[in-house]
């Protein structure tokens, strides 16, 4: 794992496997820094009641989606077995960076790893927790069936073996310790543009 450097990072990952709590983290998080803003994703899918575009997701089209990818207006994107396509248009690291935040972004691990490679200054954070644990919270959720969990854990195993790839490991083995870890990192990653909290 790397340590925090003198220059702010351009763009912070938050990345791991299904039921490590990543969204649960990222929004105590929110709560904690003001100096960090979450990008919101684009989408294939169609808008469900109450959501508002560029609030949820900013809802495209698939040809507009695919137009956008072919000018690279796209960070990174992937496309799903349900067909819908799900990306972050850089655009929104622009948007969030004009109002003097840094961006932050939740991957899958392959769109983490993308955009470590692509993006000067980014830094990723993988958060973890034990196979069993996050098998106990895949069936908790039970809005899969037994096959689909089974597929769920056996991704996340092959993600959990990742994790050296990435800048930072956070443990979510107790919620309350990892959102303080998590927390305490951030602040360190964004202190050098005084973007740190106030205690």
């Amino acid at each position: 794992m790397t340590s925090s450097t003198s220059r702010a990072p351009s763009v912070v990952v938050v990345t791991g496997p299904s039921g490590a709590g990543k969204g649960t983290l990222i929004r105590e998080v929110l709560k904690r820094v003001p100096g960090i803003a979450p990008a919101v994703s684009a989408t294939t899918r169609s808008r469900r009641p109450g959501e508002e575009n560029g609030s949820e997701y900013w809802f495209l089209s698939q040809q507009d989606f695919l137009d956008r990818i072919e000018r690279n207006e796209l960070l990174e994107h992937v496309q799903y077995v349900s067909g819908h396509r799900y990306g972050t248009l850089r655009s929104e690291l622009e948007r969030i960076r004009a109002g003097g935040r840094v961006p932050l972004l939740e991957l899958e691990t392959e769109g983490a790893l993308r955009v470590k490679r692509e993006v000067p200054g980014a830094v990723t954070i993988f958060i973890s927790a034990s196979v069993e644990e996050l098998e106990r919270r895949l069936r908790e959720r039970a809005t899969e069936s037994t096959g689909e969990i089974g597929e769920r854990i056996a991704l996340a195993r092959r993600q959990l073996e990742q994790a050296d790839e990435f800048d930072h490991v956070v443990e979510n083995d107790d919620l309350d310790r990892a959102v303080d870890e998590l927390t305490e990192l951030v602040r360190g990653l964004l202190a050098p543009i005084g973007t740190m909290s106030r205690p």
